[in-house]
């Protein structure tokens, strides 16, 4: 005991490092733990009926956007305390579920804050620790980092999961053709699509079987969808499957344009992508090389380059370069942002 007090004292650093990964490795294995238990399968049949029975069956786009959320549950949390918590303090807590359902996790937002409070007690770690900074510069840090690393980090899962989905959903509207066109009714081709195109499309339609199973109209079952994946291409599905409901006519011959409406849209995204990809490895480039200079002077002479930390006008200059360097990022982003 004696000899990791010697340790503490000596090397402050490192204790705070093995302390800091103890801890993120514990909230990791809790978290697999109560995870585990919750989505066997019995619990998410009893959330499924749990939904229809408080409001799963009230219908129409509307009302679903404005009183259904997107979980199964009403629970933000395993944890009561928390889940309370929660509920009393955030603003709007059915923006957060839906955020967090279109990662395609099974997050809570109880999850999602507790990541964020370790996360922010690590940064501010490393912040006065390894840089050596005040108290308050360091609870700001921790702060700006346990907000804004997690937000990063859920908005890249969301973008990867609807860019997965928009690659495989003509194939998935195509499959749907093949079996109206078989003879098969639309619950049954749906259900040939959760099963033959792989997730994140296979998941949702596999939801929307499993929701009609349980006594939603399918028109319902899609709009829920349609507000937990927030793409065009799906809304574009949902209103030609509903006005053929209403009008009648060729189904297959709607969605079978359909898709190759998507297609064609699919490959005018990539034709700009590739049109601008000089422009966005540009931005790369010059975001990434004032941090990767800054790394190479720091592995050369960290009292020199720590400077900008300890003096005053040294942090006036890393605010003047992080403010311009934001600005330059930002605009270019916009100048290769196109909307279709």
């Amino acid at each position: 005991m004696s000899k990791l007090f010697v340790l503490a004292e000596r090397n402050p650093e490192l204790v705070y490092a093995l302390v800091s990964a103890a801890l993120v490795l514990a909230v990791i294995l809790i978290t697999i733990l109560i995870k585990s238990e919750a989505d066997s399968p019995k619990r998410q049949t009893k959330r499924r009926v749990d939904h229809l029975v408080t409001g799963g069956l009230r219908g129409g786009r509307m009302e679903m956007d404005q009183t259904i959320g997107i979980r199964r549950s009403g629970t933000d949390s395993s944890f009561a305390v928390l889940d309370r918590a929660v509920k009393k303090l955030l603003p709007r807590p059915v923006l957060m579920r839906r955020r967090l359902a279109k990662t395609g996790f099974n997050l809570t937002i109880g999850e999602y804050v507790m990541a964020c409070c370790v996360v922010g007690l690590f940064g501010a770690g490393v912040v006065y620790f390894f840089f050596k900074l005040g108290v308050l510069v360091a609870v700001v840090g921790g702060v700006a980092i346990g907000f804004g690393l997690p937000h990063v980090t859920t908005s890249f899962l969301i973008n990867r999961r609807l860019y997965k989905f928009i690659d495989n959903f003509p194939e998935a509207i195509e499959l749907i053709v093949r079996g109206l066109k078989s003879g098969l009714p639309v619950s049954e081709s749906i259900r040939t699509v959760a099963q033959e195109i792989p997730k994140p499309v296979g998941v949702e339609f596999a939801q929307i079987s499993s929701s009609v199973k349980l006594g939603q109209t399918l028109e319902q079952a899609m709009w829920e969808t349609a507000g937990r994946i927030d793409i065009p291409e799906f809304k574009f599905f949902v209103v030609s499957m509903s006005i053929q409901k209403e009008t009648g006519g060729n189904l297959a011959e709607t969605l079978e344009n359909l898709a190759d409406l998507l297609r064609r849209r699919r490959q005018m995204k990539l034709k700009i992508r590739a049109l601008s990809s000089e422009a966005r490895a540009s931005a790369y480039i010059i975001g990434a090389l004032p941090f990767i200079m800054f790394g190479i002077i720091y592995l050369v002479s960290s009292q020199y380059v720590m400077q900008l930390f300890w003096d005053p006008r040294g942090n006036l200059l890393l605010g003047a370069g992080f403010v311009s360097l934001s600005l330059g990022v930002a605009t270019m982003y916009k100048l290769v942002k196109f909307e279709i």
